[in-house]
């Protein structure tokens, strides 16, 4: 592990300030970590004063209750990236853009399969989107459709972020974490981490054993961008040059990058819809006879979904929302949704938690009344009972 100075454990401090939602009360006991050492300390100070630990990253998808968290909350801020290029392969340039801390050092690999991808090891702590932008100005293929997104590398494993029809398991090779229960370093494949639809282990069968220290990502080195979701192509044949006209990593991304801002999906202080933690509830995944049952009873044959496999199909969650008179723009109180953006519950302004969770019941309630469908939310919540 690296060197440490002795933790600075803060008391009383406010987390709303760290969420994008902005809502939340204090956490009794606070640490900064910047290197693994630090991480290590921590729990073990949670540890010997039994208290609860929860691991804050870019605060994007969480909701905090107004009692705030009464154990510690362990705020990750390791930095840094290295290259490790496939023996034979391409190497980066060697200057990285403000923040992004790029080192290389040789692949432990030693044919040449590999030739065309470069796995980047990336610190828990770094700017998603940051790391996104170097990859696609570096003509790194494999992220560039998740774009904008808001938070650290550290959660990306943890939810695997998705969007536009990429999800960041396609490209993890491996995560570095610290085992909580036997206090040493784990290095999980991407096999090991038992990626799904907006789950992995550590959001689900092991949801307190790993902290996430690094992420090990594969990309390929001038690879084409994936364009496979209706926005992002429609978008994209807009502005294209004509017919057999070539897209590049940097057109998508900047595809993307329009598609959220105009959903208020890019994080932007001066703009109250991104006051939000994203998409809400997940897209429901149900059989597919229940398309047929909804269909009946909406009286259409128009039921948006998605095929997924033989058995299941994936419901839009804001088509259901809509559809039961949840729309843009809703409001009810201090908080509603945006009007960009149906899926996204906004913050109107001095919004509580227990407004928050009240509306997202009313949602889950009048969605399962009208078609028998239990909206998930995607957000951690933290410290409620």
């Amino acid at each position: 592990m690296n060197s440490t100075k002795t933790i600075d454990v803060r008391t009383g401090v406010s987390l709303a300030e760290f969420t994008t939602l902005n809502i939340g009360g204090p956490a009794r006991f606070f640490v900064r970590a910047e290197n693994e050492s630090q991480v290590s300390e921590a729990v073990a100070f949670a540890s010997a004063k039994e208290l609860d630990l929860f691991v804050l990253g870019g605060g994007s998808n969480i909701l905090v209750s107004d009692a705030g968290f009464s154990g510690l909350v362990l705020q990750i801020a390791l930095k840094g990236v290295i290259s490790e290029p496939a023996a034979g392969g391409a190497r980066l340039p060697s200057e990285p853009p403000v923040s992004i801390d790029v080192r290389h050092q040789p692949s432990a690999s030693a044919d040449g399969s590999d030739r065309d991808n470069i796995s980047l090891s990336v610190q828990a702590g770094e700017e998603w989107d940051e790391f996104v932008a170097y990859c696609v100005d570096h003509d790194l293929a494999g992220i560039e459709c998740l774009s904008g997104i808001p938070g650290l590398i550290g959660g990306t494993p943890v939810q695997n972020v998705g969007a536009y029809g990429q999800e960041v398991s396609e490209t993890i090779v491996s995560v570095r974490c610290l085992d909580r229960i036997t206090g040493d370093l784990a290095e999980l494949t991407n096999s090991d981490c038992g990626f799904g639809y907006r789950t992995s282990i550590f959001n689900s069968t092991m949801r307190e054993r790993y902290i996430v220290l690094s992420v090990t990502y594969r990309l390929q080195l001038g690879g084409e961008p994936k364009i496979v979701y209706k926005d992002v192509r429609e978008y994209l044949e807009n502005v294209s040059a004509g017919a057999g006209s070539v897209v590049t990593l940097r057109q998508t991304r900047d595809a993307v990058l329009q598609i959220r801002r105009a959903k208020s999906m890019v994080i932007h202080r001066n703009d109250p819809n991104s006051r939000s933690a994203g998409s809400f509830f997940k897209n429901p995944i149900v059989n597919k006879e229940k398309v047929a049952d909804i269909s009946l009873k909406m009286n259409t044959a128009t039921v948006p979904h998605f095929i997924v496999d033989e058995n299941l199909v994936k419901i839009p969650a804001a088509w259901l929302m809509e559809s039961s008179g949840y729309k843009k723009g809703y409001t009810t109180g201090n908080v509603g949704l945006s009007t960009n953006h149906t899926l996204a519950i906004i913050n109107r302004g001095n919004a509580s938690a227990l407004e928050l969770v009240g509306f997202m019941t009313e949602i889950q309630s009048k969605v399962e009344t009208d078609f028998g469908i239990d909206l998930k939310p995607e957000p951690v919540f933290v410290g409620f009972d």
